[in-house]
């Protein structure tokens, strides 16, 4: 497909109209696919955190991650690192999910970092009850298993949970 005959939003931003499956791999025009998650809603971070819980325990972690970077993108300076750490989370995920265990391994291992430079800032609960010792301690564990030539990994089976039980 050349550059004239993109997808385009109103503004002229190249957008693609392809519906997608539920590890947002492009499926063929007509082809019915997953729902998109609306670009750029700013929620609160419970709203955030529940949605991106949802779309994961549904196997959608790219759906989650989506979700996930609006709130990178829209929140506050000094909790931008946690987004994006819980972005890059949901993206490895989504990789292992595909079978790319060499990209969801990277992704797991710096997602793991930028959440885990929170342990100490953040309340005993974590920022927003966000279990960063839990998730980093997931992503480690999975990071090693793909390392060690593990196989795709169901997304729904391997979902992590985003906060702290009560």
């Amino acid at each position: 497909m050349n550059r004239t005959s993109r997808d385009r939003d109103n503004e002229g931003k190249a957008r693609s109209a392809r519906p997608r499956d539920g590890l947002g791999r492009p499926l063929p025009y007509g082809a019915e696919g997953v729902p998109r998650q609306p670009e750029g809603l700013v929620r609160t971070p419970p709203q955030t955190l529940v949605e991106a819980q949802r779309l994961l325990d549904a196997g959608m972690p790219f759906h989650a991650h989506e979700v996930l970077e609006d709130a990178w993108k829209s929140g506050p300076e000094e909790e931008r690192e946690l987004w994006r750490g819980l972005a890059q989370l949901a993206v490895g995920l989504t990789h292992a999910a595909r079978g790319n265990a060499r990209g969801g391994a990277a992704l797991l291992a710096r997602g793991a970092d930028s959440v885990a430079s929170y342990a100490t800032s953040a309340p005993p609960s974590g920022l927003h009850g966000v279990d960063v010792e839990g998730l980093t301690r997931w992503a480690g564990a999975l990071t090693d298993e793909l390392r060690r030539g593990g196989a795709a990994v169901s997304a729904a089976d391997r979902a992590p949970r985003l906060r702290r039980s009560p």
